[in-house]
């Protein structure tokens, strides 16, 4: 039985009365109305036009430019039904689209859900702006967002532009002819008094060609394709690309997403009326849909950024018999819903169930339903930084005030003097630069993770960490990332280390000691750091033996998983600040390999920034105890067993 018992949450306290008038609130807001007929609720700036025999609609102003008010009176219904159809994509996929609705299976004209329509509000903005159509869409299940997409591309074919090519590229190539079916499923019901030329369209064989059919009244080409295949558009000539569950292409030596990218991106012009849209429900961080979706989201994409959470499907909701009831069943995360989110109580009710379906796997449910965008990626459970916990580190993240290098002078083979040189486009990334005030020992560390000298192989990364950072946590703030070989590497990383108050030096030693390019070339550049530079990192080999001490950091089995642990560590509780957005993605594609005892970046990835971070701040974790037990190690003897 309902009471009015207070009930505590996050940020305040609600009754059952409060919960319930609330609720009704929100109801109130997702029931808007719509009618793609009359125009109520569509998208756009619209005005009320009485037309023959009465009857008044809201047509787009879009179509008023070009058409007065005293002309529609003039016309037929059905004249201005033919007009409003290159206006108004709501009223043609009510006028012209029909479907099997998803729950009932029942033919019905094409209405919009409220996702649908948020899709298609980024879409018209751009079209009735000039541009190119470009969108990365990254959804939750079964809203409707293929069916979107194919059905904007029809409409853009039939109605707006003949001799426009499309093509359909999916996972699998079933996959793409099952998304392919949805527009024979339009045209089976097509009117012909709409059509171009009186008939209904059709879709026929091209002759010699599986993969295309040519749609009749506007003789355009509808392609199928497969990511399995990197020349999929090869010798079509493309207009618009609907590019479907990108998560899920392959990706090896053999087939690459990039190139599928590059095949279309050869073809499809930058036009208006041009579409190039990917979507797909997420599959784990580190894969070319996260890249583009990170890319997209900062800014650095043709594609803008559209993410469809699980709450705003109108089928994700159950009736809610019990407030009191379901109110006291929800959890910390579900509480969050109807505090944070504004969910109504009838999508958390239905969250609710779903999650019990699931429950063994909450990731698996996050990826299907996700509440962010940021909680879809979490799918792979080997991904060792929860994407959460990245998210508050993108807060701190941003492009350098400035790029160049470090030029230096040098007495005897010492550097004696330094000084910084602006260059854009330069490989040393300057957040920020050391005071000029009197030099504070070892504020500076600068961690130097070694990779190869050609253009293909590992990079090499040397990072700069103020101890003293921004809000007395430790802070990147420089970073020079790039290849060269190993003896110009181990220099400018002195010339760093020195510009930044003759920082600590750690330079991780397993690249070059096993360096046998020029005999024992790479130990004899680690002598060379430690007699030319004063303030190097030094590990001892043997426990209560100071002759072992040996420069540098040697990462194995024991070691790497040791700092991998602290970074955990010091992401999840936000104890240092990052400046580099790219160290960030790296840590999204960081994973535990399957031995369940090794770590490193998914196939194909690097992990060079990350291990700079891993190395530098497991140091200053070791200096920061030091200190704090008054053991402060002089420099150039910094030791670790």
């Amino acid at each position: 039985m309902e009471n009015n018992t207070t009930h505590a949450t996050v940020g305040r306290q609600w009754t059952i009365d409060e919960l319930r008038d609330e609720n009704r609130r929100r109801l109130d807001a997702l029931n808007v109305p719509y009618d793609p007929e009359t125009g109520v609720g569509c998208h756009g700036s619209r005005s009320a036009v009485t037309l023959a025999g009465g009857v008044t609609w809201l047509l787009p102003d879009t179509m008023l430019t070009r058409l007065p008010r005293e002309r529609l009176r003039t016309m037929s219904l059905h004249e201005v039904e033919c007009e409003r159809l290159r206006y108004d994509f709501e009223f043609w996929c009510w006028r012209c689209a029909t479907l099997s609705d998803k729950m009932t299976g029942a033919l019905q004209p094409v209405r919009l859900n409220a996702a649908q329509r948020r899709v298609l509000a980024v879409f018209e903005r751009q079209r009735l702006a000039g541009r190119p159509i470009r969108v990365i869409l990254l959804k939750a299940r079964q809203w409707g967002g293929s069916t979107l997409v194919q059905l904007y591309m029809m409409w853009i074919q039939l109605v707006l532009h003949p001799h426009w090519n499309s093509l359909v590229c999916a996972h699998t190539l079933d996959t793409a002819a099952i998304i392919h079916t949805t527009m024979e499923r339009v045209l089976a019901h097509y009117p012909p008094e709409l059509s171009p030329d009186g008939e209904s369209p059709r879709l026929v064989r091209v002759k010699n060609c599986s993969t295309a059919r040519r749609l009749t009244g506007v003789d355009s080409l509808v392609i199928t394709g497969s990511a399995q295949k990197n020349e999929v558009v090869r010798g079509f000539d493309v207009k618009m690309a609907h590019l479907s569950e990108v998560a899920f292409w392959p990706d090896s030596l053999r087939h690459s997403p990039a190139d599928v990218m590059r095949s279309v991106n050869g073809t499809v012009p930058l036009a208006p009326l041009s579409l190039v849209v990917l979507e797909s429900t997420a599959n784990g961080m580190g894969n070319f849909f996260h890249d583009e979706w990170l890319r997209a989201r900062a800014g650095k994409s043709d594609k803008e950024a559209v993410f469809v959470p699980w709450y705003e499907i109108e089928i994700y909701r159950l009736p809610v018999d019990d407030i009191e009831a379901l109110w006291n069943a929800m959890d910390d995360r579900e509480r969050a819903l109807w505090n944070d989110y504004g969910c109504s109580l009838e999508s958390i009710n239905w969250y609710h169930h779903k999650r019990l379906e699931l429950s063994t796997a909450p990731a698996l449910f996050m990826a299907e339903f996700p509440t962010t965008d940021v909680e879809a990626f979490t799918a792979n459970t080997r991904h060792v930084f929860a994407p959460e916990h990245l998210e508050v580190l993108r807060r701190d993240a941003c492009l350098p005030p400035a790029t160049g290098e470090i030029r230096a002078k040098r007495d005897g083979g010492r550097v004696t003097h330094t000084e910084f040189f602006p260059l854009r486009d330069a490989p040393l990334k300057v957040w920020k630069h050391p005071p000029r005030d009197k030099p504070v020992r070892d504020r500076y560390v600068v961690a130097v993770d070694v990779g190869g000298r050609s253009e293909r192989s590992d990079w090499s990364v040397i990072t700069v960490f103020d101890r003293m950072g921004e809000g007395g946590r430790p802070e990147v703030v420089a970073q020079w990332r790039g290849h060269c070989d190993h003896d110009m590497l181990a220099q400018r990383a002195v010339e760093i280390a020195t510009h930044y108050q003759h920082a600590l030096l750690v330079v991780e030693s397993n690249t070059l000691e096993s360096d046998r390019t020029e005999g024992d070339g790479g130990r004899y550049i680690l002598k060379e750091i430690g007699e030319r530079y004063p303030n190097m990192y030094y590990r001892q080999r043997f426990e209560h033996d100071e002759g072992s001490k040996r420069p540098g950091f040697q990462t194995n089995t024991h070691t790497k998983q040791m700092v991998v642990y602290n970074l955990i560590a010091w992401v999840r509780d936000g104890r240092y600040v990052e400046r580099d957005v790219e160290a960030i993605n790296e840590m999204g594609w960081f994973e535990l390999k399957p031995n369940g005892t090794s770590y490193g970046a998914m196939r194909g990835r690097h992990d060079d920034l990350v291990m700079t971070r891993a190395i530098g701040l497991w140091v200053i974790a070791q200096l920061n105890h030091s200190r704090a037990a008054s053991r402060a190690p002089r420099p150039g003897e910094f030791t670790v067993s």
